[in-house]
């Protein structure tokens, strides 16, 4: 029996007991409830978390010459890595300051397989 069986027939039981008051399945409204915010925190609340630790890890494993891309899609090479800030060399001589929050990604990686 897999959930959207089982959810329709939670469903179809707490149709009937909202037209007949003395079915007695007033549980599977609370049920069917409970079941709608575990199945929201499943797939939405829990992945999302996930995400933003992992980001979180990586921000902090930064270090000089890791090739990143900003919130704003600048392209750079870490170039001095502090508390909360990276300085990036976005060109020949042409370093920048960055907020360590605005680092989104690693590119060395993609740009190594293709």
């Amino acid at each position: 029996m897999n959930l959207f069986t089982f959810l329709t027939i939670a469903l179809l039981q707490g149709g009937e007991a909202a037209t007949n008051p003395n079915a007695g399945n007033s549980w599977s409204m609370w049920v069917m409830l409970i079941l709608i915010f575990v199945v929201m925190w499943f797939f939405m609340i829990r992945p999302q978390r996930k995400q933003q630790k992992e980001l979180q890890k990586f921000r902090e494993g930064l270090k000089k010459g890791d090739k990143v891309v900003t919130i704003g899609g600048i392209y750079g090479t870490v170039v001095e890595v502090k508390e909360k800030s990276l300085l990036l060399e976005v060109d020949s001589n042409v370093k920048i300051r960055v907020d360590k929050n605005s680092v989104v990604r690693d590119f060395s990686d993609t740009a190594q397989q293709q």
